[in-house]
């Protein structure tokens, strides 16, 4: 009887794996592709830098000639370590400072000052254009630069004319009273709907103008802190 003898085995060679790239090539393929991005964020910053910086500009002049009622001219003054100043230290960058546009009619006397406030609204940091006399604390003009309140209700502030026309001629600091605002020169009605809004524009508007009016008196006085 013959014996039969089976051979168990694959049917062909084990199949060569790959080899394995480096981890310190994956790095380096990571860290050359991020640079590459970054140099081309920084590249279109760059270029696009000084039309950015124009844009802005043109707002703030927009602003200003709008809430001190076209005035023929301003200086701009500088808050440096908590006083005002016409001149900036050597080599300063003036896009870093707080200022105030000294507005001003075509005899030289003073309008009024226009200063940008930023405070707390309903939803994020709203951004407003506030013109005022700092010798008195009359409201001149006011205007939104930036607002994320919502669409519809908190909006109002700036899409409704009437809300910051009333502003005019009151005498900060300001109270916001839900009913017809009355003859006290310091009542502005609120937005109905939108009363957290309101009161923040009311609030930011009240304590711009206490710390701008402190700081015009001092530099009126002598600059000193």
């Amino acid at each position: 009887m013959t014996d039969h003898v089976h051979v168990h085995g694959g049917g062909g060679a084990p199949p060569v794996q790959g080899k394995m790239t480096p981890a310190w090539k994956l790095l380096a393929t990571l860290f050359v592709a991020g640079a590459a991005a970054g140099l081309l964020v920084v590249a279109v910053y760059r270029a696009t830098l000084p039309a950015i910086q124009k844009a802005a500009a043109a707002k703030v002049n927009g602003a200003v000639r709008e809430v001190l009622k076209a005035p023929a001219k301003w200086d701009t003054l500088y808050v440096v370590k908590n006083a005002l100043t016409a001149k900036l230290p050597e080599g300063a960058d003036p896009q870093e400072y707080q200022k105030a546009y000294v507005g001003q009619d075509a005899s030289g006397k003073r309008m009024g000052i226009a200063v940008v406030g930023e405070g707390p609204g309903f939803q994020e940091i709203m951004q407003l254009m506030i013109g005022f006399d700092p010798a008195t604390g009359t409201l001149i003009g006011i205007k939104v630069l930036d607002q994320k309140e919502t669409p519809g209700l908190g909006d109002k502030i700036e899409n409704d004319p009437s809300f910051m026309a009333q502003f005019v001629t009151r005498i900060a600091p300001v109270v916001g009273v839900k009913g017809r605002a009355g003859s006290p020169p310091n009542q502005v009605q609120t937005i109905t709907g939108a009363t957290i809004s309101s009161r923040a524009v009311i609030k930011l508007v009240n304590a711009t103008v206490a710390r701008w009016q402190e700081l015009m008196q001092r530099y009126d006085k002598g600059g000193t802190p």
